[in-house]
């Protein structure tokens, strides 16, 4: 369900609130429109998101999470506490990670 390397951040911006698309394209930073599209009718499809399509022109269209998405960033609310007190450390391995994986130079 939360497979992805965006739907967590789209979950932390609607958590804040009912977001445009416009919006959330705008929030969700490195985000291909293709993929939020795509992540956000996942995550209609599961459950966790409302979409609400006003049916105007210019389109407007509105995006909320359900109570039960509500429930889930709210499981998800320690996880977020602990990636921001180890955001050092994660942040050290992931230089390692990409330094190891680095081609080498001539």
């Amino acid at each position: 369900m939360l497979g992805g390397k965006w739907k967590l951040l789209i979950l932390f911006h609607l958590g804040h609130g009912t977001r445009r698309f416009g919006e959330l394209r705008r929030l969700v930073v490195g985000v291909s429109e293709k993929v939020l599209i795509q992540h956000l009718r996942e995550l209609v499809s599961d459950g966790v998101v409302a979409r609400t399509d006003f049916g105007e022109i210019p389109p407007r269209v509105e995006y909320a999470l359900t109570p039960f998405g509500r429930s889930l960033t709210a499981a998800l609310g320690p996880l977020c506490a602990w990636g921001e007190a180890h955001g050092e450390q994660l942040a050290a391995l992931k230089d390692q990670r990409e330094t190891a994986h680095a081609p080498a130079q001539t």
